[in-house]
C-alpha cells in the first residue's frame, strides 16, 4: 500500500533518485577537486582513487533503473569529450530539484518542458554572444601574460575572421517546430535525438578554411593555459607532446598542430610523480621474461607486422564470431595429436619466421602460447595497442595491419621500427620491469605520456586528468572558440534567464498556498514561464555557488550571496565588470596561476576558459536527461490512455 500512496501523492520517484545520484557531484567541481577512495567490499582494501563523476559511478553499484540511465549518459560524455562530466551530473540533479519544485506548485509537465526548453535556448543564445575567439585569447594572453578583460569580445560580438563561421552548433531543440515564443497556441517541445544521448553533431565545414589559414596565428601553449582549469603539471605534459609532435613534423614548436590520436599513455608505479615525461614513440611495459628478447632487438633495424584484432586461437571479426559454448565431439583431443591451438601457435610461428617478422604489435590480446613460442625465437609481440597507433606505424613503415597472421605476407611487413630500453622499474616487484620505446626510423608523430605515482590507486585518476587536458586543448583547436571560464558565463545566463521571466505576455500567474493558478482569461501561451525560468537560473546559481565554495574562500551561504549580487549588479546593463574578478579572486587563484594579493581582478577573472562544445553537449544532456525521467515519471503515475482525446499531444516524444 505504501507505494501505491505514493504514487497517489503524485510523487515523482525518478527525479528525486537523480537528485540524490548528483549529490556526488559537488565535490568534483573546479579545481580543486576532492579525491574519493573507493573500496573493495569483499576484504576493504583501497581499490582505485577517483577524481571524476565518472570514474566514481563506474566503480559504484547502480542498479536502478534512473542510475544506469545516468551512468549512461555520463559514460557517453566521457566518451567524447573527457570532460565535463561533474557540469552535466551536478545541472542534471540541480534541474530535476526545479522540475520538482515545479510539480509540487502544479505546475502541468507540457509547460514545465516547454520552459525549461526555452531556458536552454537563452542559455545558448548567451554563449553565442560571449564566445571569444581563439586568437583574441592568444592575443590577450601575450600582451598581458594573463588574459584580460576584453568586454568587446564578450558583449558585442566580435566580426569573425575571415571564413571563420560564428554560428553556434545545431543541437536538435525544437518548440513545436516554432522558435516564436510569445505565440499563444500551446508549446508541443520535441527532441529529436535518440535516447543514447549521442553528441551534437557540429557543422564543422565552414572552419576548415579558416584553421589553415590561421594555423600559425594560435599558440598552443597559450590556448594550454586558458583551459587548464587547475591541472598545471597535466597541462605541462600536454604541451610537451604537443611540441614533440611539432618537432617531428619540422614545423614551428608554437603552430597550432595536436593530433591526440597519437597520444598514448603509459603508467609507472612505484616511481613519484615527479618522475613523469613525455617522450617520443610508444612506451610500453615489459615483464621480466620479455626483457632479453628487447635486449636482443635494441637498436637494431626491425620488421614490424601490425595486427587488427587478438592474435589466438578463437578470434573471429565481429562477421564470424562462434557462440560461446558450443562444441562437438570431434574437437576433442586424441591420445598422441596436438590440440587445434598449437597447430595454429606452430603455423602462426612458421608465417612469423618465413617473413623475418621481429616485432609485432597487437590491437588486442595475444595468445599466452604464442608470446612463449615468439620469445624463444626473439619475435617481441605487444598487445593492446591503441588502433590509432597501428595506423601511424602503418604510414611510418610501410606495414599493412591484417587481421588473421595467416594473412601475413612480405607485402604486408613493414621495416624502420626500433626498440630502445628506456627504464628500469624493477624495484617493484608486483610490476613489469622493464619500460621500453617502440618509435621509428621516420617521422611518425606518437607521443608517449609517462605518468607516475607512488600510490597504486592514484595513477587511473592521474591519467584521465591527462586526457581531460589533452581532450580540453583538442577541442579548443577544433571550435576554434572559448566561452569566459570560472562561472562567468553561468553567471550571465542567470542573468538572462531572470531577466527574460520579468517579461510577461499574459498578467502574472497568481500563488494560491503552495501552487500556482494561471491568470484567468489566459487563453494561450505559457503562464508558469516566469516561475520555471527562476528555478532553473537557481540550478545554475547552485553551480557557480559549489565551485566558489570549493576554492575555500566561501561558505555556501555566502557563496549564494555573492553569486546573487553579482547578478543583481548586471541588471540593466549586459557587461562584465571587476566585480566578478573579487568573486573569483577571493575563490583561489590556483586556476589561473596569479596571486591573490594585490593583482589585477581582471586578470585573474578571464584567464580561465571553457570549451564552447563540451559545455554546451554538457548542458544539453543535463536537460535531456531530466527531461526523460520527468516524462517517465509523469506516464507512470497518472498513466496514458490511447482512447482518451488529446492524451497523445500531452507526451513528449524521445
Amino acid at each position: 500500500m505504501s507505494g501505491r500512496t505514493l504514487v497517489n501523492q503524485r510523487q515523482h520517484v525518478g527525479l528525486q533518485k537523480l537528485s540524490a545520484l548528483a549529490g556526488v557531484a559537488p565535490s568534483f567541481l573546479g579545481p580543486h577537486k576532492k579525491w574519493k577512495f573507493i573500496q573493495d567490499g569483499a576484504n576493504g582494501e583501497c581499490a582505485i582513487l577517483v577524481c571524476s563523476c565518472f570514474r566514481l559511478l563506474e566503480n559504484a553499484e547502480v542498479t536502478c533503473a534512473v542510475g544506469q540511465l545516468v551512468c549512461e549518459t555520463v559514460r557517453a560524455q566521457q566518451k567524447i569529450y573527457h570532460s565535463g562530466t561533474g557540469c552535466l551530473l551536478f545541472l542534471a540533479g540541480a534541474w530535476s530539484r526545479a522540475a520538482l519544485q515545479c510539480l509540487q506548485k502544479g505546475i502541468p509537465v507540457p509547460h514545465i518542458i516547454a520552459a525549461m526548453s526555452e531556458g536552454m535556448d537563452i542559455c545558448l543564445d548567451t554563449c553565442k554572444k560571449t564566445r571569444v575567439p581563439m586568437e583574441d585569447v592568444c592575443l590577450t594572453c601575450a600582451e598581458n601574460g594573463v588574459a584580460t578583460s576584453e568586454q568587446s569580445h564578450l558583449m558585442l560580438p566580435k566580426q569573425p575572421a575571415a571564413g571563420l563561421s560564428r554560428e553556434m552548433p545545431r543541437l536538435g531543440w525544437t518548440v513545436g517546430g516554432n522558435k516564436n515564443h510569445s505565440s499563444r497556441a500551446p508549446w508541443k517541445p520535441k527532441l529529436t535525438h535518440s535516447r543514447h544521448f549521442c553528441e551534437a553533431k557540429s557543422d564543422v565545414s565552414a572552419l576548415s578554411a579558416s584553421r589553415s589559414q590561421n594555423s600559425k596565428t594560435v599558440d598552443i601553449s597559450r590556448v594550454a593555459r586558458a583551459v587548464c582549469h587547475g591541472c598545471v603539471h597535466a597541462m605541462d605534459l600536454v604541451i610537451e607532446a604537443s611540441r614533440l609532435q611539432s618537432q617531428s613534423s619540422a614545423g614551428d614548436a608554437c603552430c597550432s598542430t595536436f593530433d591526440v590520436s597519437k597520444v598514448v599513455t603509459c603508467l609507472l608505479p612505484g616511481l613519484t610523480e615527479e618522475h613523469a615525461c613525455v617522450l617520443p614513440g610508444c612506451v610500453v611495459l615489459l615483464s621480466d621474461e620479455r626483457v632479453p628478447v628487447a635486449q636482443h632487438l635494441q637498436q637494431r633495424p626491425l620488421t614490424v607486422a601490425l595486427v587488427n584484432g587478438d592474435l589466438c586461437h578463437k578470434y573471429r571479426h565481429l562477421g564470424f564470431n562462434k557462440p560461446t559454448g558450443v562444441g562437438r565431439m570431434t574437437d576433442k583431443l586424441e591420445p598422441g595429436t596436438l590440440g587445434k591451438e598449437d597447430e595454429w601457435t606452430e603455423s602462426v610461428l612458421r608465417v612469423l619466421l618465413k617473413v623475418n617478422v621481429n616485432l609485432v604489435l597487437v590491437s588486442g590480446t595475444v595468445s599466452e602460447k604464442l608470446l612463449q613460442r615468439c620469445f624463444s625465437h626473439h619475435i617481441l609481440v605487444v598487445g593492446k595497442i591503441k588502433a590509432s597507433v597501428l595506423k601511424a606505424f602503418a604510414n611510418a613503415t610501410g606495414a599493412v595491419p591484417i587481421t588473421y597472421a595467416t594473412q601475413l605476407t612480405m607485402h604486408s611487413v613493414g621495416t624502420g621500427a626500433q626498440v630502445v630500453l628506456w627504464r628500469d622499474v624493477s624495484s617493484d616487484q608486483r610490476r613489469p620491469s622493464v619500460a621500453v620505446s617502440i618509435s621509428t626510423e621516420s617521422s611518425s608523430g606518437l607521443v608517449t605520456a609517462v605518468l607516475a605515482s607512488c600510490v597504486h590507486g592514484k595513477l587511473q585518476g592521474l591519467e584521465d586528468q591527462f586526457w581531460s587536458c589533452c581532450y580540453r586543448l583538442h577541442h579548443a583547436l577544433k571550435d576554434r572558440e572559448l566561452l569566459p571560464g570560472a562561472g562567468v558565463t553561468e553567471m550571465l545566463c542567470i542573468h538572462h534567464l531572470q531577466k527574460q521571466a520579468e517579461v510577461r505576455v499574459k498578467r502574472p500567474a497568481v500563488m494560491t498556498g503552495d501552487s500556482v493558478q494561471p491568470p484567468e482569461g489566459d487563453g494561450g501561451g505559457n503562464p508558469y514561464r516566469d516561475v520555471v525560468l527562476c528555478l532553473m537560473a537557481d540550478g545554475l546559481t547552485d553551480y557557480v555557488s559549489n565551485i566558489l565554495m570549493n576554492g575555500g574562500g566561501f561558505s555556501r551561504l555566502g557563496a549564494w550571496t555573492a553569486v546573487g549580487q553579482q547578478v543583481r549588479d548586471l541588471k540593466g546593463e549586459f557587461s562584465i565588470d571587476a566585480k566578478f574578478s573579487g568573486l573569483l579572486l577571493a575563490s583561489d587563484a590556483v586556476e589561473s596561476g596569479v596571486p591573490s594579493d594585490g593583482q589585477s581582478g581582471e586578470a585573474a577573472e578571464l584567464k580561465v576558459y571553457d570549451n564552447l562544445s563540451v559545455k554546451v553537449e554538457a548542458w544539453r544532456k543535463a536537460l535531456d536527461l531530466v527531461f526523460l525521467v520527468l516524462q517517465t515519471d509523469a506516464e507512470v503515475i497518472t498513466g496514458v490512455d490511447p482512447k482518451t482525446a488529446g492524451a497523445q499531444e500531452n507526451l513528449f516524444l524521445l
